[in-house]
């Protein structure tokens, strides 16, 4: 299936994000609860609000940039978003929360050049591998009727939603420190911007000037001597046009 601009827009700031991102973030995971505790626990109570909090500043306030999970998912600009963004990032929140959380992270590293730290990498990569344990464990009881494997699935499931709940608080937490960072005029200015469209190219050789400057410069003056002015008399067609 061949992909949309947009979307190869999206897998090359991808590659540019694994690739070339050199900065780190204001503060890793492990440090977020230190860096701004109040902000924490307030994420953790109300996770969906930090949510809109955070997506609405990334923006810089700017809701007419808004768009759905930021273009991340299939429905994206097909919600009518400028029609009414408050209402939709509020439906986006609450509806599709994981992914929101994540397209602000993406935001802000595609803006301020961020790249993930091997320990950020190990515990976001942990909490989605408990997530997926406890949905098998829930499909392994649904399907065998065990009351082992029942308890199992409801540890697990336990243990998924607890890695969930701090490490999401977290992620909130450090796109909130980083914000406040880059509001503080600390931030790195994004080089280019990753979804915009390249400019327009000019053919010609890498040290020649521009068609307007080889003119003024008198590099084209007209045809060389000798080179025909038109065609030639025996040219088809020149009797029907009344030549």
């Amino acid at each position: 299936m061949q992909q949309s601009a947009f979307q190869q827009q999206k897998l090359a700031a991808y590659d540019t994000r694994q690739n070339a991102y050199q900065n780190g973030w204001k503060t890793s995971l492990t440090s977020a609860v230190a860096a701004d505790c109040p902000w924490c626990c307030f994420a953790m109570l109300c996770p969906s609000v930090v949510s809109y909090f955070n997506r609405k500043r990334a923006l810089r306030n700017d809701m007419t940039r808004y768009i759905c999970c930021n273009g991340d998912c299939p429905c994206s600009g097909r919600m009518s978003e400028q029609s009414c963004p408050e209402a939709c990032l509020c439906a986006e929140v609450w509806c599709c929360f994981t992914q929101s959380v994540a397209s602000t992270r993406w935001m802000i590293q595609d803006e301020m050049r961020i790249q993930n730290t091997q320990c950020d990498n190990c515990l976001i990569g942990c909490m989605v591998a408990t997530q997926y344990l406890a949905c098998l464990c829930n499909i392994a009881a649904c399907l065998s009727g065990s009351e082992e494997i029942n308890e199992l699935a409801n540890c697990t499931d336990n243990i998924a939603q607890l890695s969930w709940c701090t490490v999401c608080a977290c992620m909130q937490t450090q796109a909130h420190v980083q914000l406040e960072e880059r509001d503080r005029g600390a931030g790195v200015a994004p080089q280019h911007d990753p979804y915009a469209a390249p400019q327009q190219q000019t053919m010609g050789y890498p040290n020649q000037p521009p068609p307007q400057a080889m003119y003024q410069q008198g590099y084209l003056q007209g045809p060389p001597q000798g080179y025909p002015q038109g065609p030639p008399q025996g040219y088809p067609g020149m009797q029907q046009m009344g030549r």
